[in-house]
């Protein structure tokens, strides 16, 4: 879920300490994860990996708040590791912690500049890997509600141009690396200004807040992203999404505001909520642009509203 139900800093950061802390452990040895495991179960979600892969693929995965990390072991060593979580943006912002029964400057360094927060020396004291993990997840806690604020739309709280703006560029970023279609939906309230000006302008912001929830109750994977593109406009980024999965999700999405929205806004005068979704898809290349995936969204949202609105429309630009 991309919205956020509250503004208030209180409210935000006593639900964000609230959840459970999931950690990941990291260790060749079974005997220290078992160790590890003993000092945090009680009270924390634990996850576990004995190799750099494993605990990469977990990561990427689990999205923990805090990765306790083993410095040496066989094949990617930690530092490899932590270095990997910080170049992929869906983990950089992870911190984790070096465990290592060496304490020389040179490794402390080595690990710092692989972007280690802090090291603990093994064999570590239980009452001091505590208290290291909660100062670390409270920073990054603080810092993630932080975040989210800059990226928030104060009307319909949830994520705003700005966010939407920045992971397009590290989708397209990803999808020309690997070669995996991008697709995004530009989803645009019908006749709102009409609805505006006849119900007035908190029955139009009301109208707006029951949009967006919809929209975002819609997407189930935690790495769509739905954002307020503009006024009444909306936008859906979909990874690893092809053109005939975007336009069934476009479907679900304008089924679903017209089920969830209409009842509550039915009001004397205006009968109906409906939204048209434009479907953009591309494979990028290297002549092409993110900029290319927008207009192919905007074209088809266009030709959804020539077609009639409250409709789907997806396709290729005209050449």
């Amino acid at each position: 879920m991309n919205r956020i139900d509250s503004p208030h800093s209180a409210a935000l950061l006593g639900e964000a300490f609230e959840q459970r802390v999931k950690l990941l452990l990291v260790d060749d040895q079974p005997v220290n994860i078992q160790a590890l495991y003993q000092v945090f179960a009680s009270d924390h979600q634990v996850l576990a990996a004995t190799d750099g892969h494993k605990a990469l693929d977990i990561a990427h995965k689990q999205q923990p708040d805090l990765v306790l990390l083993d410095v040496v072991m066989p094949g990617m060593d930690g530092f490899e590791v932590c270095r990997r979580l910080k170049l992929d943006p869906s983990t950089s912002d992870i911190p984790v912690i070096f465990l290592t029964a060496s304490s020389d400057t040179e490794s402390e360094e080595q690990g710092l500049d692989a972007g280690a927060v802090d090291f603990i020396a093994k064999p570590f004291n239980p009452k001091i890997v505590r208290a290291r993990v909660k100062t670390h997840v409270t920073l990054k806690r603080q810092s993630d509600l932080l975040r989210q604020w800059v990226f928030l739309d104060g009307l319909t709280g949830i994520a705003n141009r700005r966010l939407f703006d920045e992971r397009l560029a590290v989708e397209w970023g990803r999808s020309r690396r690997l070669g995996t279609a991008l697709s995004t939906l530009l989803i645009d309230v019908d006749h709102f200004k009409r609805f505006n000006d006849a119900m007035g302008h908190q029955q139009g912001d009301a109208c707006l807040r029951l949009v967006a929830r919809a929209l975002d109750a819609g997407v189930s994977r935690p790495t769509d992203l739905v954002a307020r593109y503009g006024g009444e406009e909306f936008v859906c980024l979909l990874s690893d999404t092809d053109e005939a999965g975007a336009a069934h999700l476009a479907e679900t999405l304008r089924q679903r505001v017209h089920d969830d929205v209409q009842p509550q806004t039915l009001v004397a005068g205006w009968p109906q909520v409906t939204v048209s979704v434009g479907v953009g898809c591309i494979r990028p290349e290297a002549m092409q642009q993110s900029a290319d995936l927008i207009r192919q969204a905007d074209h088809n949202l266009y030709r959804a509203k020539q077609a009639g609105r409250n409709q789907v429309m997806y396709g290729p630009l005209p050449t």
